[in-house]
């Protein structure tokens, strides 16, 4: 008989005085994180609706003097946050469909189709990992300025975050890792039942696999929503820069309370993103250690 050893024994959890300081200290601990993590956003909500001399003011103050909504509107006119945020919505689409579509097809191949030499691609995939993104920026642009072959520059165009964004290997090795540990019996009566490869993808898999597609979608869409240095390179033309860029394009004519109230608002997407999927990033995170 197996025991789990814990960093309470119940004997302790047994005794009132045990049981008190247990959750005591719980609560504690729970309240100094939620404070620690929600403090940041409270100042940033908060300094939007300061003066400026508020927002410099030391010791700062945890509320207003005087609250005020000018800094947001400004924010949403001065910084033409509608425009640059339509571009962001544009390119994480893109990029999330994209990633979608192709990471899904290859993992799918390499994890039910068993191509010749599947392990060595895949091993090759994974091998990019190891190298730093910083190293890859020069070779991505130099590619995207002069596309080989057809020699098109896609500098300026939304194909310039897309197409890079679909080389995502840990994406790929998650949903290969998932497709590894689908029920083997329920794509065999697949196959028996007539269905074909890209049947069985769609009727079968895809529709099995929405706990993981919701974390690799999570992850896309984030990774295109604060990116920063790729699209300041690819985008010189400042209408058509995503809101990362322009935030800090724009920040140096404008005072800390617009700048303030235009972070809040390109927060709001990815925060509400979150709290509507946030049930299938829990179960996409356990759903790779279950066992078909």
């Amino acid at each position: 008989m197996s025991s789990t050893r814990t960093l309470v024994s119940p004997a302790v959890l047994a005794r009132p005085r045990g049981r008190a300081v247990y959750w005591t200290v719980f609560t504690g601990v729970v309240l100094l994180f939620t404070l620690a993590f929600l403090f940041p956003v409270h100042w940033m909500v908060t300094g939007a609706m300061k003066s400026p001399d508020e927002v410099a003011r030391t010791p700062p103050d945890l509320l207003p003097d005087r609250w005020s909504t000018s800094g947001w509107t400004d924010a949403w006119e001065l910084m033409q946050l509608p425009t640059h945020l339509w571009n962001t919505v544009v390119q994480a689409a893109g990029a999330w469909l994209f990633q979608l579509v192709f990471c899904t097809a290859a993992a799918y191949a390499l994890s039910r189709l068993r191509p010749a030499f599947g392990n060595v691609v895949l091993g090759g995939i994974l091998a990019t990992l190891m190298v730093p993104a910083q190293a890859l920026v020069v070779p991505k642009y130099l590619v995207v300025a002069d596309l080989p072959l057809i020699h098109t520059s896609l500098l300026n165009d939304p194909l310039a975050i897309w197409l890079p964004a679909v080389a995502n290997a840990f994406n790929l090795y998650l949903l290969k890792r998932f497709f590894d540990q689908l029920p083997r019996d329920v794509l065999e009566a697949a196959e028996i039942d007539g269905a074909g490869r890209l049947r069985t993808l769609w009727s079968i898999v895809l529709p099995m696999s929405r706990p993981v597609l919701g974390v690799v979608s999570i992850f896309a869409l984030v990774a295109v929503w604060q990116d920063f240095l790729w699209p300041l390179m690819v985008f010189s033309d400042t209408d058509k820069q995503p809101i990362s860029v322009a935030l800090v394009q724009l920040s140096q004519n404008v005072q800390l309370t617009v700048l303030l109230a235009a972070m809040v608002i390109a927060s709001i997407p990815m925060v509400a993103l979150f709290l509507v999927f946030q049930r299938h990033i829990i179960a996409g995170i356990g759903a790779g250690s279950t066992k078909g």
